[in-house]
């Protein structure tokens, strides 16, 4: 068995630890949400912290981990008797982001239904995960039906399964921790709101630090063992802090004083609905508990506020995570309550003691070059070239009508086009192509029951043979690309008009954000191309470089094509199964080099030979109009439209009904 890297050999991280802590003195506060950039402990603290938790006393031989001195009335495996049961470590069970609904809820057992005709529940990660950890890495990339699952069941402290004439329901009482990468997309936001308490965790910018870290992680991969023998004093330390915190917590007092501070900062930063409340009461009390305290304090207060806020503020993904600490003072001091001790004992030190964050880990600098002006390629800001405009400012985001592709699609689970999925209603059988995936029980045991005869069955089994087997065809939604190519020279530089291109690319990517889309941006003017916006779903770096687009210069259509058909042919390597749709944004001019617009045509014809789905947005104004759009149009296969269809609150109603037109 892998040894694990000791809880309190991390460096840093304070905010994370405390949270962590928080979470196994009260499992009541709701699980924790890590939010960081790659290599900064997340993974490692999480792993870490089940070696601290306290041994589990459970029924011998119950697979739902009932708790022998209140089992569950209702587990699958009883009734229990009365016994001593035995004891086993926390478990820290891990859910992986390609898992199946079956192997988190549990299924039907089909080796002993076929062989032996009779029902049975086959457990699934949620039960394993009874009265320990269940970690989720990277959560934002898993299944929005498995997240909904998942958080049901951490809400509901049961798991209930009804499918495949199986109705169970057993105990699921679990610390969910999940960790995630925002560069990769976002969570939506009543998920996010269902995780107690979160975290922004980033690697320290003082070189002290960073080298004691490596210091630390050299020693442990050198020697596991020998490492952790090392830290075991200050971890035993930690776990006996653990159970003496947790017999502390019924006993500490939550005053009227603190309980008016903790509604009038949720009321103060408008979070919605009462859940913050209530999180922040439970995190305060615990705060309170690891301190050594029966008493909840101003300052457990504020942690409480630091750690359960800044997630629930958000209203929409173009708002940076965070909490303003002058506001939140002044709150905690107009309703200070007269319960509130002047001159608070901070109660012990130790690992995240206090909760207050390490200075050494406070960010030197922006490290974020996503919202900085426009780089040449020696990383230096390029001079504004001749005819070049400060970027227009987007317009306000708005809801989009619903954009689809027209078709039946394979890609991957979204919110959005109709696809044939792994997930979903299921709408048929078929004989498996390939490996067995999702087995089609009624349609096997249709295939199987005509030939028990000539199979010589004589017992309670169904005599099953591979033949027999049929995969379960499903219908869901997939998530799509939608690339949009924006003509930024001269010719389209009004200010207005170009306010209302980046509105309707900044409303599609929060329609996007909810639906599992990816969206891209490349850009033109000048002598070149570029990839303004590679295709992505995070919300926040799409805002902050369309923020920064710059307008001016010729026209090179050609090389926006080309650099469009490039992007498409790099995403259908990564993704063969997405299924894209350009959105093109010019006048149709084109300028520089020789014959540009007929080199422009032959650009477009390589879309149409591809068949991308693709329409036209036709910028040209004036009193002459040279139409050249709709000619492009027809070179890329699809349709134009003029400029004064292009409304910020209508694209992706226009780009809906060209579909519809074009299907």
């Amino acid at each position: 068995m892998t040894t694990p890297f000791p809880f309190t050999a991390v460096v840093g991280q304070d905010d994370l630890r405390l949270a962590l802590l928080l979470n196994a003195v009260s499992p009541a506060v709701g699980g924790v949400l890590v939010r960081g950039e790659k290599g900064t402990a997340k993974s490692t603290a999480v792993r870490a912290l089940s070696a601290l938790l306290p041994a589990v006393p459970v029924v011998a031989g119950c697979r739902f981990s009932c708790d022998p001195a209140a089992p569950d009335p209702g587990c699958p495996d009883g009734p229990h008797e009365e016994t001593a049961g035995v004891s086993r470590p926390a478990r820290m069970v891990e859910l992986p982001v390609g898992a199946s609904e079956d192997r988190l809820v549990g299924a039907l057992d089909i080796e002993r239904a076929l062989a032996e005709g009779v029902k049975a529940f086959e457990p699934g990660l949620l039960a394993d995960a009874h009265r320990g950890i269940l970690y989720v890495d990277e959560v934002n990339l898993l299944h929005d039906h498995l997240v909904d699952l998942l958080l049901d069941a951490a809400a509901m402290g049961a798991s209930y399964v009804e499918r495949e004439g199986v109705s169970v329901r057993h105990a699921s009482k679990f610390l969910l921790v999940g960790t995630m990468n925002p560069e990769e997309g976002e969570l939506r936001p009543q998920l996010l709101d269902r995780f107690g308490l979160t975290v922004e965790v980033e690697a320290s910018r003082e070189p002290d630090r960073r080298v004691e870290v490596v210091r630390r992680r050299l020693a442990y991969d050198d020697d596991p063992a020998g490492f952790a023998a090392r830290w075991a004093d200050e971890e035993s330390a930690v776990r006996q802090r653990i159970v003496a915190a947790r017999e502390l917590l019924p006993s500490v007092r939550l005053g009227d004083g603190a309980l008016r501070q903790i509604a009038a900062t949720c009321a103060a930063f408008e979070v919605d609905g009462m859940r913050a409340d209530i999180v922040m009461a439970r995190t305060a009390t615990a705060l309170a508990a690891w301190a050594g305290r029966t008493d909840v304090l101003a300052e457990d207060v504020r942690q409480a506020a630091l750690l359960a806020l800044p997630h629930r503020r958000r209203r929409n993904p173009f708002d940076a995570p965070g909490l303003d600490e002058d506001k939140l003072d002044e709150t905690l001091e107009e309703f200070g309550g007269p319960d509130d001790d002047p001159d608070p004992d901070p109660g012990p030190d130790g690992p995240g003691g206090g909760g207050q964050p390490d200075p050494g880990d406070a960010p030197q600098g922006d490290g974020d070059t996503a919202a900085r002006p426009e780089a040449g390629e020696n990383g230096q800001p390029r001079p504004s070239g001749a005819g070049e405009q400060s970027p227009a400012r987007a317009s306000e985001p708005f809801r989009t009508k619903v954009l689809s592709v027209p078709g039946l699609g394979e890609g991957a689970a979204g919110r959005r086009s109709r696809a044939r999925t792994e997930h979903g209603r299921t709408t048929g059988a078929r004989r498996p192509r390939g490996t067995l995936t999702k087995l089609h029980l009624a349609a096997t045991v249709r295939a199987a029951a005509p030939h028990q005869r000539a199979r010589g069955r004589s017992g309670p089994g169904l005599v099953v043979r591979r033949d027999d087997l049929r995969q379960a065809t499903r219908e869901g939604r997939e998530g799509n690309l939608v690339l949009f190519v924006v003509d930024a020279s001269g010719s389209m530089a009004a200010r207005q008009r170009m306010g209302a291109v980046k509105g309707a690319v900044l409303s599609l990517l929060l329609d996007a954000y909810q639906r599992r889309d990816k969206v891209g941006l490349v850009t033109f003017r000048g002598s070149a191309a570029e990839v303004a916006l590679p295709p992505t779903s995070s919300v926040d770096a799409a805002a902050a470089r369309l923020e920064t687009l710059p307008t001016g210069g010729r026209t090179p259509l050609a090389a926006g094509l080309l650099r469009a058909h490039e992007v498409l042919r790099v995403e259908r390597l990564r993704d063969p199964a997405r299924r894209p749709l350009l959105v093109l944004v010019t006048d149709g001019r084109a300028t520089g080099g020789p014959e540009p617009v007929a080199l422009a045509g032959r650009a477009a014809r390589l879309f149409a030979a591809d068949g991308v789905a693709s329409v036209v947005v036709d910028c040209e104004s004036g009193p002459v109009r040279l139409g050249l759009a709709g000619r492009l149009a027809a070179e890329l296969g699809g349709t134009a439209v003029t400029l004064d269809e292009l409304r910020a609150d209508s694209i992706a109603g226009l780009v809906k009904d060209v579909q519809r037109r074009a299907a």
